[in-house]
């Protein structure tokens, strides 16, 4: 106790006796610069075909969702029904993880669907199911969860 009081003593006299272009100097001292951001590479390929209409880049953060990065979105349209795949790739799976976890959260009232690791619900007034492979962070947008499911899986089984 006696030692973490002087410590602090200390701590307090040494900023207190600074001088004030010392302490002009440091609070003067520029951020570093944001480190530039990489463009996601182009992941057309870990997208199924079949009703494939146009594949993008959502850049800087995919739907404009702060916890994503940017990353690859493809638009689907079969019949009368149209949705959407994404993929956003994380530094590593912990971090993918860490991403999927504020997705859910973000959708407010989620379903674990245990089958598959995912999350089930509304974001934005629209249907998302959600699912972490390895580093990679995807998701279908657009469909009812029967519908979605087998669209995520055979998704999920392109991507590595």
């Amino acid at each position: 106790m006696k030692t973490r009081t002087i410590l602090s003593l200390v701590a307090l006299l040494s900023v207190a006796c600074s001088s004030p272009e010392k302490v002009a100097e440091r609070s003067a001292s520029p951020l570093p610069a944001p480190v530039p951001t990489e463009k996601p590479a182009d992941e057309t390929g870990k997208f199924p075909e079949k009703n494939r209409v146009a594949v993008r880049i959502d850049d800087p953060h995919i739907f404009g969702k702060g916890m994503l990065p940017a990353g690859n979105v493809a638009v689907y349209k079969n019949k009368d029904v149209s949705y959407q795949l994404f993929l956003a790739k994380a530094k590593n799976p912990e971090a993918a993880a860490i991403m999927l976890f504020d997705l859910k959260n973000s959708m407010g009232v989620a379903k674990y669907v245990p089958s598959f690791g995912g999350y089930y619900g509304v974001d934005n007034g629209a249907p998302l199911f959600v699912f972490q492979k390895g580093s990679y962070v995807a998701g279908v947008t657009g469909l009812v969860e029967k519908d979605a499911d087998p669209i995520a899986r055979e998704f999920a089984a392109r991507v590595k």
